[in-house]
């Protein structure tokens, strides 16, 4: 890829990320009070963060049973309320034994 490119691609997407965040301050002067739109603003994030990571997931590791273990694993430590770095840590760990185990097993 060469600079021109590169920057080109660089301002294009600087220039859309600036838009979707700068339009609804511009387009939108009074405050939400619909309770269904503020339910469904409260959830996008949490909403597209899951879109993106869970596809990822299934596809991060060399066996989708030691994918579905790491997910089990973070799924039961997210339920008990643990931090994300000890969720991410214990799924780790988790994907690491699962797939040693499998290497071992076959």
């Amino acid at each position: 890829m060469n600079h021109a490119t590169f920057w080109m691609y660089l301002l294009t997407m600087a220039g859309v990320t600036y838009l979707v965040r700068m339009l609804p301050m511009v387009l939108l002067k009074k405050q939400i009070k619909n309770r269904f739109i503020l339910s469904f603003l409260h959830y996008i994030p949490y909403t597209v963060l899951s879109v993106m990571t869970v596809p990822a997931i299934f596809s991060a590791t060399s066996s989708t049973i030691s994918a579905w273990v790491g997910f089990a694993v973070a799924v039961v430590a997210a339920f008990f309320k643990r931090s994300l770095l000890t969720v991410a840590a214990l799924s780790c760990v988790a994907v690491f034994v699962a797939e040693t185990i499998l290497h071992v097993c076959v």
